[in-house]
This record gives C-alpha cells, sequence and structure tokens, in this order.
C-alpha cells in the first residue's frame, strides 16, 4: 500500500505499528495528512539497514528525494512493508514476526545539514505553539509553573512579550460580551401577551406584508398566505367545500376584499373623461361615460388599456364608480377599484394621461419619541419602609421597560409599509385633476348569495337623529354637526326607506346589476346578539304602495339622489375612524347598563358610520342558475373593520378566503383576474409564478411517481405557450389564403378529417420565429356576438336559444374577413363536458376529427377518442445522465412512435429530428427533467393525433352546471378554421384531454357577450 505521507517525518513524530498500516482505511489516512501537515519535510529516518546511500537522508550530503540507486518515487518506509521479512526501522510495537527494534546508528552524520533539518523542525514546533487558534488560549504557550486564572482579567500578569496580544484579545472579548448585553433576555410569554408589547410585535411584523383589520380573526381560523404584498387568507382550516357553495348558492357567503386598491380621481367631469377615454374603447363594451355609471347610480366595470393601443397592451380589469352629481357643480370624483397586481402599472399609466406629475408632499406630523419626552421630577426622598414608597418601588418595577416613558404604541391602520414622507397625491396645474391613492383607505365586504341583503338588514340598523341638546351645542363630531342641516336629514331618511324596501325583497339577484346605495348606520356592535344565529328573509303581507316602491325598486334601481354618501368626503372618514368608541369603553358603557343585554339608550355620538352597498351581479351566461353569485359590497370608512365583521359572523354566514374567490368566479363562468388575463402583465407574471411552483412540486416527486408528460403528448403541463399557438395559427391561416389563391379551382374535400390532415401535414415544420405583433384576447363585443353564433348550433346544451337572422352564415369569405383583423387573437371560451370527465388544469383543447364525430353520433358511452403513447425521444439522454457518460445521445431520426396509427402524421418525426439535431449542440443532458420537453418546444398544433386549439386555464366539475366545465382561451384562428369544416349538427363540438391522460371527452364549446 503507498504511504500517503511521501516523507518520513513521521517516523520519528507518529510512529505507526507495521502491522495496522497495511490495513489502514482511506479516512484514517487522511486524518494523518491533516495531522502531519505542519510537520518539517526535510527530515527522513531510514527504513532498512542504513548503508552509505541512506545514511545521508538524516542530515548527509545526498538529498532527500534520492535514494541509492532505485527510483526516486518509491519510499524505504513503503520498499520495507512490501518486503515479507523486513527487519530494522523506527517501528513502534511488536514485529509480526516476533523481531526486536534496531539498534543500528549511522556511522557518520554532515553538520550543516544536521544543523539545518533540526533548524527547520524548532521553526516549525515555535510556529504551532505561538499559533493562537479558537480553541488554544495565550497562557498556553506558557509553562505550568507560570500560568496563572487572574491573567483572564489581568494582563499585567502575562510576560512583557505577551501583553499587547493579550490585550488584543481581551478587547476583542469585551466587544463581544456588549453586543450579547444588547440582545436582552427574551421576556416571558405573559409579557409577550400584553397589549402594548403585542401592539409593538404586530406592528413590526406588518413592515413586510400588509395586514388587513380581519388579520387575526382569519390567522387563527385560515391558512395564510403572502400575496402582492398582503397577508391574505386563503382557505379555512376545516373542509368547507361543499358548505361554502351551499352558503354561496342558499344564505350568505363573506369575504374581505380590503387588499383591493382604491385609486381616487378628482377634476372637472370633461376633463376626466377626455383623459380616461384613451384608455378604453367603445367596441369592448361600457366605459366610463356610460349613462347609468356616469350618474353615480351603478358600478360600472371596464378593461383598461395603455393609452392609444387598443386592443394590444392591456392592464387589467377595474371597477369604478362616480360620485353623484352636486346641483350646479361640474367638479366630480371618481373611485377605480383595482386588483393590486396592476396597480404598479395602472398608476403611472393614469398619471401620464391626467398629466399629474406634480407630487403633493404629505405634511409632517411630528412624532414624539421616548427621548423628547420632558422627564418627571423625582419624588421626594421617603424611608424605604413607608407604604408611599413601596408604591412607588412597585410602580418602577412595572415600567422598567425601554418604552415606558414614551408614548403608547398605536395600531396600524392602513398601510404599514407606506413610509409618512411617501406621496399619495398628485395633481396637474394645466387639467386641474387630482389623484388620491387611497389603497386601505376603505375597508369593503363581500357579502355573496340569495340572502345577502337579509344578512346586511339584520345586522345594520339606519342610524338615529341627535336630540335638541346635542344639536344646540357645539360639537368636534361629524352626525351633530349634519342633524342641524335639514336637507341633508330628508336625504337619510329617504335612504332609510329604500334600506327598509331591501329587507321584503326575496332574492339579492333580483335587483339591477351594480346598484349603488348611500346609508349613516349606527355602530353594529350595539346590537350585537348573545348567540350567533342564521339570517332569514322577513317576507310580509306588505300594502300596495310598498309593492308598487318595491317593484319600482327591482326595474329601475336605487334613485340618483339616495346614492350619495358622506363616506366620499375625506373629513368625515378620518373623523369617524378617530372617533371610534374602543371595546374597552364599550364594555364599561354596557356594564353600566340596568338590565343586562340591552341596548345601550341612548346611542352614543361616535356611533355613526356612513357606508355604501353596491350590489354584485351574479351569473350572466347559460340559462342554468341564473342570477347565481348576486350579492352585495359593503364600504366602510378604516378602522371599523372588525366592528361590522364580528356582527355579520354572528348572522350566520360562511367565511371564504382566496381560493372560493376562485370557485366563485368558475361558477360564474367568468374570468378571473389574474389568472385568466394571459396578455396583461399582471397574467404574465403569474403564469410564471405558477409554472415554477407547479415545476417546484413536480420535482420533488421521485422520478419513478412523475407522470411522463412526454409519453402522454404533453409539451407544457405546467404553462399555456399562447405566444407560440397564435403563431402557428396565423401562419396556417396565411399559408391557406395564399394557396386558395394561387389554385383556383380548389377541390372541397367532404369530412373534417381530411381537412385537418391537410393542416397537419402541410405544416410539419412551423418555425419559431416570432413575428413583431403579439397576440391578443378578443374583446370586440361586436366580434364576439358573431363568433358566439357561430359556434351555436340548433340544439345546445347550456346555450340560450338565439334569434335566427342576426348572425350572417358561416363560409369561407366571412371567415377570411374575420381572420384578416383577429388572425393573432385568442378568444375566452366556457366546455360543458357532455358525459362524465372532470377537466384540470392546463387541459388541451383539442379539434374532433371524423371518426371522433361519428363515434359521437353513435352515442357511444363506453368509448371516447384515445391519444396513441407517444415515444419518450430523450430517455437515452436521461440514461446517459444517470451513468455519467459523455457518450452523446443517439439521434431521433431512427426513432418510431410506439402505437402510432394512420391518424398521426409522419411529418413529425422530421420536426422531432430537427428539434433534436438542435438541442444536441446547446443542451446538456444535466439539463433534462424526466418526464418533460425541454425547450425549445416542437410544433404545438401538430404534436398530437388532435389538432391542438387551445388550453384550460380554470377546470372543475360545476356544481352549478350538473357537469364537469372548463374555461379558457383557444385561438380564433384555429377554432374558426375548425367550425367552417364541421358540419351543422356537430358544431361547436370540440375535445378535452387532461395533461395526465390519454383519453379525450366531448365538449360543447360556448361563447358568451
Amino acid at each position: 500500500m503507498h504511504n500517503p505521507n511521501p516523507t518520513n517525518e513521521g517516523n520519528k513524530y507518529y510512529p505507526i505499528r507495521g502491522r495496522t498500516y497495511s490495513k489502514m482505511s482511506a479516512a484514517k489516512m487522511k486524518l494523518r495528512e491533516k495531522k502531519m501537515r505542519n510537520q518539517p519535510v526535510n527530515i527522513q529516518y531510514p527504513s532498512s539497514p542504513l548503508t552509505e546511500e541512506s545514511s545521508t537522508q538524516n542530515g548527509g550530503d545526498t538529498p532527500v528525494t534520492g535514494g541509492g540507486g532505485g527510483p526516486s518515487n518509491i519510499h524505504p518506509l513503503t520498499e520495507k512493508l512490501n518486503s515479507p521479512h523486513h527487519q530494522g526501522g523506527w517501528v513502534r510495537g511488536h514485529q509480526k514476526d516476533g523481531g526486536s527494534y534496531d539498534k543500528h546508528m549511522p556511522k557518520y552524520i554532515s553538520a550543516g545539514a544536521f544543523a539545518r533539518a533540526r533548524a527547520a523542525e524548532v521553526s516549525t514546533m515555535l510556529k504551532a505553539v505561538r499559533k493562537v487558534t479558537s480553541s488554544c488560549q495565550l497562557f498556553a504557550s506558557l509553562p505550568n509553573h507560570m500560568r496563572r486564572r487572574a491573567m483572564s482579567h489581568n494582563t499585567k500578569r502575562y510576560p512583557r512579550r505577551l501583553r499587547d496580544m493579550a490585550n488584543r484579545l481581551r478587547e476583542k472579548s469585551l466587544q463581544a460580551c456588549s453586543k450579547k448585553k444588547e440582545q436582552t433576555k427574551r421576556q416571558s410569554r405573559k409579557a409577550r401577551r400584553r397589549h402594548g408589547n403585542l401592539l409593538l410585535e404586530f406592528n413590526r411584523r406588518q413592515r413586510k406584508n400588509v395586514w388587513l383589520e380581519t388579520h387575526i380573526w382569519h390567522a387563527k381560523r385560515f391558512h395564510m398566505v403572502k400575496k402582492w404584498g398582503y397577508c391574505l387568507g386563503d382557505r379555512p382550516t376545516y373542509k368547507c367545500y361543499r358548505p361554502c357553495y351551499r352558503a354561496m348558492s342558499n344564505h350568505c357567503l363573506l369575504q374581505d376584499l380590503s387588499y383591493y386598491c382604491c385609486i381616487e380621481l378628482q377634476g372637472e367631469e370633461d376633463k376626466l373623461l377626455a383623459s380616461l377615454s384613451q384608455m378604453t374603447s367603445k367596441e369592448a363594451g361600457p366605459t366610463f361615460a356610460a349613462a347609468l355609471c356616469i350618474s353615480g347610480r351603478r358600478q360600472g366595470s371596464v378593461v383598461l388599456y395603455r393609452a392609444g393601443h387598443y386592443p394590444s397592451q392591456p392592464l387589467g380589469p377595474i371597477t369604478f364608480l362616480w360620485r353623484p352629481r352636486v346641483h350646479g357643480s361640474t367638479h366630480r370624483q371618481l373611485w377605480i377599484w383595482a386588483h393590486p397586481t396592476i396597480k404598479q402599472d395602472l398608476l403611472p399609466e393614469l398619471q401620464s394621461v391626467c398629466q399629474c406629475c406634480e407630487a403633493v408632499v404629505p405634511p409632517v406630523v411630528p412624532v414624539v419619541t421616548p427621548a423628547e419626552v420632558t422627564p418627571t421630577p423625582e419624588p421626594e426622598h421617603r424611608p424605604e419602609n413607608t407604604p408611599e414608597a413601596m408604591q412607588i418601588h412597585r410602580t418602577k418595577r412595572k415600567r422598567n421597560c425601554k418604552d415606558a416613558s414614551g408614548p403608547p404604541a398605536k395600531k396600524i391602520l392602513g398601510d404599514g409599509k407606506r413610509s409618512p414622507s411617501t406621496p399619495v397625491t398628485w395633481k396637474s396645474s394645466s387639467t386641474g385633476i387630482v389623484i388620491n391613492d387611497l389603497t386601505m383607505e376603505i375597508v369593503r365586504y363581500r357579502l355573496i348569495g340569495p340572502q345577502s341583503h337579509s344578512v346586511l338588514a339584520e345586522t345594520l340598523e339606519a342610524a338615529t337623529d341627535c336630540d335638541e341638546i346635542n344639536k344646540s351645542q357645539p360639537s368636534t363630531l361629524w352626525w351633530p354637526e349634519h342633524c342641524k342641516d335639514e336637507s341633508k336629514m330628508n336625504l337619510h331618511r329617504q335612504q332609510v326607506d329604500i334600506f327598509n324596501i331591501l329587507k321584503d325583497i326575496y332574492s339579492s339577484g333580483e335587483l339591477p346589476s351594480g346598484t349603488v346605495l348611500g346609508l349613516t348606520v349606527d355602530d353594529p356592535r350595539l346590537t350585537l346578539p348573545t348567540k350567533r344565529v342564521k339570517a332569514l328573509p322577513c317576507v310580509k303581507q306588505a300594502q300596495e304602495v310598498d309593492e308598487e316602491k318595491r317593484r319600482e325598486l327591482m326595474l329601475r334601481g336605487v334613485p340618483e339622489l339616495c346614492c350619495q354618501s358622506f363616506l366620499w368626503e375625506r373629513s368625515v372618514r378620518d373623523n369617524v375612524t378617530d372617533n371610534k368608541i374602543s371595546e374597552q369603553e364599550l364594555n364599561r358603557m354596557r356594564s353600566e347598563v340596568l338590565v343586562p343585554g340591552s341596548r345601550l339608550s341612548p346611542t352614543p355620538l361616535q356611533g355613526r358610520v356612513p357606508i355604501l352597498l353596491v350590489h354584485q351581479p351574479g351569473k350572466q351566461v347559460g340559462h342554468e342558475m341564473n342570477s347565481w353569485g348576486a350579492g352585495w359590497d359593503l364600504l366602510l370608512p378604516k378602522g371599523w373593520g372588525m366592528a361590522f365583521w364580528v356582527p355579520l359572523v354572528y348572522r350566520g354566514v360562511r367565511i371564504g378566503g382566496l381560493n372560493m374567490s376562485l370557485k366563485h368566479s368558475q361558477n360564474k363562468a367568468s374570468p378571473h383576474f389574474p389568472h385568466d388575463y394571459p396578455d396583461c402583465p399582471a397574467g404574465i407574471r403569474f403564469q410564471e409564478e405558477q409554472e415554477a411552483e407547479l415545476l417546484d412540486k413536480f420535482k420533488r416527486r421521485p422520478p419513478a411517481k412523475r407522470t411522463n408528460y412526454i409519453k402522454h403528448g404533453c409539451l407544457a403541463p405546467f404553462r399555456c405557450p399562447w405566444q407560440q399557438l397564435a403563431e402557428e395559427w396565423e401562419l396556417i391561416t396565411r399559408e391557406g389564403r395564399e394557396e386558395r389563391k394561387r389554385d383556383s379551382q380548389t377541390q372541397i374535400k367532404t369530412g373534417a378529417d381530411t381537412v385537418m390532415e391537410v393542416e397537419m401535414t402541410s405544416h410539419p415544420d412551423i418555425t419559431v420565429t416570432k413575428p413583431p405583433s403579439r397576440f391578443a384576447v378578443l374583446r370586440n363585443r361586436k366580434s364576439l356576438r358573431l363568433l358566439s353564433g357561430w359556434c351555436r348550433p340548433t340544439t345546445s346544451k347550456g346555450q340560450r336559444p338565439c334569434r335566427v337572422g342576426e348572425v350572417p352564415p358561416l363560409d369561407s369569405s366571412a371567415a377570411t374577413s374575420f381572420l384578416t383583423e383577429h388572425g393573432m387573437s385568442l378568444v375566452w371560451v366556457r366546455l360543458s363536458l357532455l358525459s362524465k370527465g372532470k377537466p384540470e388544469l392546463h387541459a388541451m383543447v383539442c379539434a374532433p376529427i371524423i371518426e371522433d364525430l361519428r363515434l359521437l353520433s353513435n352515442k357511444s358511452d363506453c368509448s371516447s377518442p384515445q391519444e396513441p403513447p407517444h415515444k419518450n425521444h430523450f430517455k437515452s439522454r436521461s440514461k446517459c445522465r444517470k451513468k455519467g457518460s459523455k457518450k452523446p445521445a443517439t439521434t431521433l431520426s431512427s426513432d418510431k412512435t410506439e402505437g402510432k396509427g394512420s391518424d398521426l402524421p409522419s411529418a413529425s418525426e422530421p420536426n422531432l429530428t430537427s428539434v433534436e439535431d438542435a438541442k444536441s449542440s446547446s443542451e446538456t443532458p444535466t439539463d433534462l427533467i424526466f418526464g418533460l420537453w425541454p425547450d425549445p418546444l416542437p410544433s404545438i398544433t401538430s404534436h398530437c393525433s388532435r389538432v391542438t386549439l387551445g388550453w384550460v386555464t380554470q377546470g372543475d366539475f360545476s356544481l352549478s352546471a350538473g357537469c364537469g366545465e372548463a374555461l379558457g382561451f383557444v385561438s380564433v384562428a384555429g377554432l374558426v378554421s375548425t367550425l367552417l369544416n364541421q358540419p351543422m349538427e356537430h358544431r361547436g363540438t370540440l375535445l378535452l384531454r387532461n395533461p395526465t391522460s390519454l383519453s379525450y371527452r366531448f365538449a360543447k364549446i360556448n361563447i358568451e357577450v
């Protein structure tokens, strides 16, 4: 065995047993090398009887590395160990053959070489002794009789030559101790749970992620997630999917939407409309200038675009609310509510179109720090035994903390991350428009369900009028001052009458969508029930007048005058927030009531809160469960979140989180932001985050438990390459038009199968060169109505009957003119399965072939179209990566698809070969992930046996429709080409296939406007 240490210094300092050295493990050899690395390298001893050649190694004239006449790389100790019967040498312990120690000594030495060797040895020893490490103290370099314990704190006990080093070590130790003293001992749990300490801790934790006012309530009952700069409740800790659906269908579901951002615009009406018109288009639906919306009677919704870039570069959907007009004034006020992911793109765009570039610096509010507090005079000296002195000592002991002399901690209301010097107001000197950022300034709750109005009717009570004594006295509160104005009180009485009519309505879906009602209510904590009860509708035998008022309300909505609310005024909001009655004061007032549990009388003046009620529309597509999911939004001033939340919970509502918002959108068959907006910046960011999350989850599984998406023919299981899909279909339609122009006598083949085969086989190698145009989602109402009419067959499940004659027939000329304008567009569709099945995320939407339509005509439920298994072309690379070999992977030209029939064109093989040839030069085996197709992807449309049209973004079994429903996008060019070649009885029939399955499911396509 070769000696790991070629030098022979170990024979002097660390001799090794001869019988164990040959059996030394690799770990022991490494340990010995580590120990011997500081030993001198110029000292060697012979391991055989000394001769003239070997006697010079320990100080002789021959160099150390030389050895007799033998090779220089063979160590004497190695020669000795390899010999069966070796004698002599410096070996510790007994010999294998029972021999004794060698007593031979060198005959002569060279004085100079011997002195140099000893000098190197002494130098190395002194260096090792003087070296100070973490495990070696300074006094370890002293002999035992000079070591003293006092040296640790008195450096003068050290010898003079070591005092400087001792002083440096002592200063270093003192600095480390001072840092440890700064880290005070952690308080006990009882101390940490005190109100002031809890507030400080909660305020500290809100510096990174904003907390809603209901955060503590949700944190005890929900799984919390950190999203969009907020800490939000995702889903409850208990199973409640079906109970929440029943609540949305029969009673009420409550959600906290206070994380939505509110941006306020103030200015002249014409200038506001002129600025905002640059970001909207009438082709996509009603804008900010809609008659019902601009009057303040309705809440509107619109998709905003970058100025002058419609239909490309959308920002996202928003809802807006105009303040009703004030008589004789053209100054208007507008609230824009947007998702927090849109704010970073929306706010700069609004500042640009409104020319509001002048930031208004907020006034600096002096904050009293503990250092600025005037010290209290020390009490005069008293004997320690007196009770006064003992009381002083006890008080001092309780307040013995860092912030005891400073002001008490205050709960953060609003955005805790925003700095006080951050501007939230921007104005324009040219247009006079002012933009205010009201994020987290208004609390917004959403009540979903047919009995939402019943819950509101039992929770809220209209504000009571002030008595004459309070009216006559000046007050800093807002309500007594408003009670002095008779016109405002008349308006309040009209709003109360409208609110009382709401109690007699059977369902929230009976009202017009977006209805707005302003109201002032009493503090709901005053009427809090003793235990949780379920609010039920109270249908009365109303008089004829009440019946007519109810019918008027259901048809025309709330009058414009009653839509006014004092919540629009900042001064009123601040006054209500600052003068809110604390829970402690409220409990004290309750304890003084003569009859326990009765309401406080009279109502405290601080207990009047202005609110806004905004109606939310329900399901507006399909014929099943119309107006499902309708409800009300409750808008409050900040600081009053929990004061309204707990009373609402006590009325028997269910609480939902982010997950239930997504399910609510799915059941309504409406796009959910940002999941279903792939052309918006926020949607693109969401898709990237979702892909990374799903890919990380996929990698955590062992390879044997992963789904092999390559064999399933799924190119992108974790994302949807919309741009590549739109480019390929645009290229197919363009080449088809050019071919039809060249050949004027084209013979139209009968059957959709032949047309699909031509489309797939004529474009096997679709390049990935990106054209300058980018895909966009089709939102033109006129084009959507036309496309929706083409998709409707004579009898369609889930479709409303359409009037004949409204939609022009679908032919080649109509399709060509339509695709010329919308060739690179995607369209939002709803797919209803015709049989069993549950659509999943990123399921593929494909076009059926003629055999599939025959199978559907036979009404055979036992069989469905199947996708042949694909060949895993990257299996050889995976094996090379496992073996670690550098042998290049075999090309795919010789590979053939396993199990594929005549339906799959052979043109896909050259496509795969070209992709593989391109990858072989740049792709390394370590970049491959087992079961996933690496980038760049081959042709998407012709990869499977059925042509791909799009993907599903939301999919599940719909409890409202009673079947599996999928929501997603398809290519407009691919959809029109498919509809053009389908027979009338099967028009609008497509196929769905989940990423983890090879079975196709028939589905009906619905495009609702």
